[in-house]
């Protein structure tokens, strides 16, 4: 009986010290996210950063994302919904993580179709489509073209564009930033300089309404 006590008392024991340990590495690695943060702050928007909102706003949204990525598609209209209702407030810096195979080419077509300030309604339909040219397995970025016809692209122009060594180096500083700020995966989002370490559409609202509190007072 003692025996089967103390078996079950090294058991939870064992249980207690296990959950206690990935709270505190948790915490940890909570931590080094926001000291990289800090100490690398210019590697968080850059000044050829696309920027979605009122380029004056007191809030910025800074999100690294994958053009390839489900969760960045799912989370576009989210973010995009908040800083339309901000009324001015809030704004979106997009930053490139292309972590997916083919992600490259895909944000070489959207900075090509920056060039021809159709840079948001490409996104969109590049997000709309992704089932399509993103498989994991077999990604097929050439089919982006056709999908974003419907926007007004000039693609003979795009095309043309890709190689615009403007394009390769923004495409570089981004993927520098990436590996400075140790992100491993998408979206990774910060605001004002914070990052969102509890992953979540509602944990990134009340960051970003913890900001907006902060810098208008409200």
């Amino acid at each position: 009986m003692k025996r089967s006590l103390l078996v079950v008392a090294a058991g939870m024991l064992a249980v207690a010290l296990f959950v206690l340990g990935a709270f505190f590495y948790a915490g940890k690695k909570d931590e080094r996210a926001v000291n990289l943060a800090q100490i690398n702050r210019d590697a968080l928007v850059r000044p050829h950063s696309p920027i979605y909102g009122n380029p004056n706003a007191k809030v910025t949204i800074v999100e690294f994302l994958d053009p390839a990525c489900e969760t960045c598609r799912a989370f576009y209209p989210f973010v995009k919904g908040m800083i339309n209702a901000s009324f001015g407030q809030v704004n979106l810096a997009v930053r490139y993580a292309p972590l997916h195979h083919g992600s490259d080419e895909a944000v070489k077509i959207l900075e090509a179709a920056r060039m021809q300030n159709l840079y948001w309604p490409v996104i969109e339909a590049m997000f709309a489509a992704q089932p399509i040219w993103a498989s994991h397995e077999a990604p097929r970025p050439a089919l982006i073209w056709e999908n974003i016809k419907g926007t007004g692209l000039d693609i003979a122009k795009a095309k043309a564009d890709l190689d615009d060594p403007r394009i390769a180096k923004i495409l570089l500083q981004d993927v520098a930033d990436v590996e400075t700020l140790r992100l491993t995966k998408t979206p990774g989002f910060f605001v004002n300089g914070k990052p969102l370490v509890d992953f979540g559409s509602s944990q990134l609202k009340a960051l970003v309404d913890q900001e907006v509190r902060a810098a208008y007072g409200k």
